[in-house]
């Protein structure tokens, strides 16, 4: 792996005994999304396509669940001044 910059990764099959962080699966489910093949990204990653898919079901989760949180919610308010 090699890094272009802070916050962007250039993806490929990780070394032996290397391990996928946050940012590799990060780029990865950006690259699914985007309408990259599963199955290419899975031969080109040495990755199993179930697992693709986990991540980016996990990640949909997570856009999902950040949307419905609210700014300035008063009754997340009045719990945190109970607290």
């Amino acid at each position: 792996m090699t890094k272009q910059n802070q916050n962007e990764t250039v993806t490929g099959p990780l070394a032996e005994g290397q391990r996928w962080s946050a940012a590799r699966k990060r780029e990865v489910v950006l690259r699914l999304l985007r309408g990259e093949s599963v199955d290419a990204l899975s031969r080109e990653l040495s990755i199993e396509i179930y697992r693709l898919e986990q991540w980016r079901e996990k990640a949909l989760a997570g856009i999902d669940e950040s949307l419905k949180k609210r700014q300035n919610d008063p009754v997340q308010t009045e719990l945190n001044q109970a607290m």
